[in-house]
């Protein structure tokens, strides 16, 4: 089960499924979900719309379209609002809906991104230690499945390397 952090652009990944962080109505926004969404094409919006609306801590999936990866799961974070509005159980239970559909669709492998920790303002320590133990848990359950967390940033990578261990 193994679990690594590398510094790139989640966009150009060849993965069996990338994870978007998404907005609630799927739409192209900024960020990643905005490169996302560039490098995928017009399709994906197409494919989202009718999706919409994904509730805060929930995910969907749908084809990769111009991406390398095969599908896009879109995970809804929660926005920081000082750590006492379940934003913590809302994070983690974005990476384990995510999860979730990694083993309904038996994928290999995934690639996430620091979902929350941008515009959404959650604190990128307490972020990833909880994307960390969420998906560590949900791995034990499908032992096939390797995961990414595709870091755009120096910092981020140093983040997800501490909560690695």
């Amino acid at each position: 089960m193994p679990m690594q952090a590398i510094e790139a652009d989640i966009s150009t990944l060849d993965v069996d499924a990338l994870v978007n962080a998404a907005n609630s109505e799927l739409a192209p926004g900024g960020g990643v979900c905005g490169a996302i969404h560039r490098a995928a094409g017009p399709e994906l919006w197409a494919a989202c719309e009718p999706l919409a609306p994904c509730p805060t801590g929930q995910a969907v999936i749908t084809p990769g379209f111009r991406l390398k990866a095969r599908h896009v799961i879109h995970a809804v974070g929660p926005v920081w609002r000082g750590g006492g509005q379940g934003e913590a159980a809302l994070l983690a239970s974005c990476y384990r809906a995510c999860m979730k559909i990694v083993a309904q669709q038996r994928l290999a492998s995934i690639a996430f991104p620091a979902i929350s920790t941008g515009i959404y303002g959650y604190p990128l320590a307490e972020a990833t230690r909880i994307a960390v133990r969420a998906v560590s848990e949900e791995l034990s359950t499908i032992p096939y499945c390797s995961v990414m967390f595709a870091c755009f940033s120096a910092a981020t990578l140093r983040a997800y390397q501490a909560a690695l261990g």
